[in-house]
């Protein structure tokens, strides 16, 4: 049995990639490499997303792999803090989002602890507060308390 897991990776990596690639290609002006055009940054990506999802799956086909087990834990807790990042936001502001969406996160694997949650959420806001509202000037409530 070949590595299934990463057969399956490399191609969703190669269409994703060669759609990336397709749509900037045909349709945003590329240009010239003297004069980029707007689709060339997106085309060149996506041919390097497709590039390294090919690589992966023929790796995955060349090697041998186990048998595929799926934990539905991670992909539900996961689903359900970006779920609830997007309900928090407006109603409660950018940083209480960031933190729920931490907090729910870091129990989709017990390898981060407790403090170490409470200093990744504390980290994440800081530079989401540094690099949005500061950095680019966007108008994102930092608290906002609906009561």
């Amino acid at each position: 049995m070949r590595e299934i897991k990463d057969i399956i990776g490399g191609g969703l990596l190669v269409l994703i990639g060669g759609f990336a690639a397709f749509y900037a290609a045909f349709t945003l002006r590329l240009g010239t490499i003297w004069q980029m055009g707007p689709g060339m940054f997106p085309a060149a990506v996506g041919v390097i997303i497709f590039l390294l999802g090919a690589g992966i799956m023929i790796s995955g086909l060349l090697r041998e792999g186990g048998p595929v087990r799926f934990d539905w834990r991670p992909l539900g807790l996961i689903s359900a803090a970006v779920f609830a990042f997007a309900l928090l936001i407006r109603p409660f502001g950018l940083v209480p989002a960031i933190v729920a969406l931490v907090f729910i996160c870091s129990r989709a694997d017990n390898k981060l602890s407790p403090p170490r949650a409470v200093l990744l959420a504390g980290v994440l806001s800081l530079l989401a507060v540094i690099i949005f509202p500061v950095g680019l000037g966007l108008p994102w409530p930092l608290f906002r308390w609906p009561w």
